[in-house]
């Protein structure tokens, strides 16, 4: 009955999801562009393969950068567009990286198609492209975005923080119409990429008291040590260290799995596991729950189809732009 009930919650989710995907919002929709540019979605395909062979990062940036585009004004491509103090200056985005696969595949489409795809389209497609890469999940992604023309590092403020506690998380997921299943599934992203020390580091040194080592209590006493190798007191902040500690190239659920085990880099993915409401998700993930279990990959797409409908783009608003980085 177990192994029945599971199968048949799965079915349910594939079916759900095929419905979400055939169809965007706001007037953004699965092959917008195959009668303008039909070849479209295969540049951008092709493009983001040759960046990805030569340097694999490239998958996590993009998918961290789609992240940052669509919680900032909308799904507009706002934060590919460069100036002494645009969205990719503020403290949250000078990280960020990937810049080069949608310039490259720009430039490639200007050329079969002129003024015809935009920035933001291209951005929702390489990341789709870029996590299948890492062997995860494929999905439908509505197009149609035009691109926005304001983009103040000011607006970048209330980017997600790897310090927010959950309501503090949930609460700017919800402000954008997400729930916490997308927000713990969203950050299952993290199952890819890496992380710089200066944003952990200080969970291992005096973070507490009445601990041998002074580390965060959430964080599994066996686990502190191996840490404090990588980011020594007083070391290299900049060193980059894993968010999926044994399997940060490939997409799967080992990040949940490490979130279960004490073992999440980032203070505010660990502590999707000491709130009771996320922690269920992610038990969810894992199979914990067998009658209410998900599939993460299924939820994944889901949730990113979501995300990239907020605030976009379309019909007269906006402009497809000539140059991602320059407004026209």
């Amino acid at each position: 009955m177990a192994r029945r009930s599971v199968l048949l919650v799965l079915i349910a989710s594939a079916l759900a999801f095929a419905a979400t995907a055939v169809t965007g919002q706001a007037g953004t929709r699965v092959g917008f562009y195959s009668l303008t540019c039909p070849r479209a979605e295969a540049i951008v395909r092709s493009t983001v393969a040759s960046h990805f062979r030569s340097d694999p990062a490239v998958a996590p940036g993009l998918l961290r950068m789609h992240f940052h585009d669509c919680f900032v004004q909308g799904c507009d491509g706002s934060v590919l567009l460069d100036g002494p103090a645009s969205e990719r200056t503020a403290p949250a985005n000078r990280n960020l990286r990937g810049f080069e696969v949608i310039d490259d595949a720009k430039t490639q489409l200007e050329a079969a198609c002129p003024g015809v795809v935009s920035c933001a389209d291209i951005l929702a497609l390489a990341t789709r492209d870029a996590v299948v890469l890492t062997n995860g999940p494929s999905w439908a992604v509505p197009t149609g975005r035009r691109d926005g023309r304001r983009s103040q590092a000011t607006d970048a403020a209330n980017l997600p923080g790897f310090t927010d506690s959950v309501d503090q998380q949930k609460q700017k997921f919800a402000d954008l119409g997400l729930s916490a299943q997308d927000l713990v599934t969203l950050v299952g992203g993290h199952t890819i990429g890496t992380t710089a020390c200066q944003f952990f580091s200080y969970r291992l040194y005096n973070f507490t008291t009445g601990t041998a080592s002074g580390a965060d209590p959430s964080i599994d006493p066996s686990f502190v040590s191996s840490l404090q190798a990588l980011c020594p007191r007083n070391g290299d902040g900049s060193r980059r260290v894993d968010l999926d500690t044994g399997s940060s190239g490939g997409f799967d659920t080992s990040f949940f799995a490490n979130l279960r085990a004490g073992k999440g880099i980032l203070e505010s993915d660990q502590m999707l596991w000491t709130d009771p409401g996320t922690r269920a998700v992610v038990q969810r993930y894992l199979f914990l729950r067998v009658a209410g279990a998900l599939n993460f990959n299924i939820e994944f797409g889901r949730s990113m189809v979501k995300m990239g409908n907020i605030g976009v783009k379309t019909g007269s608003d906006g402009e497809i732009r000539k140059k991602c980085s320059a407004v026209n």
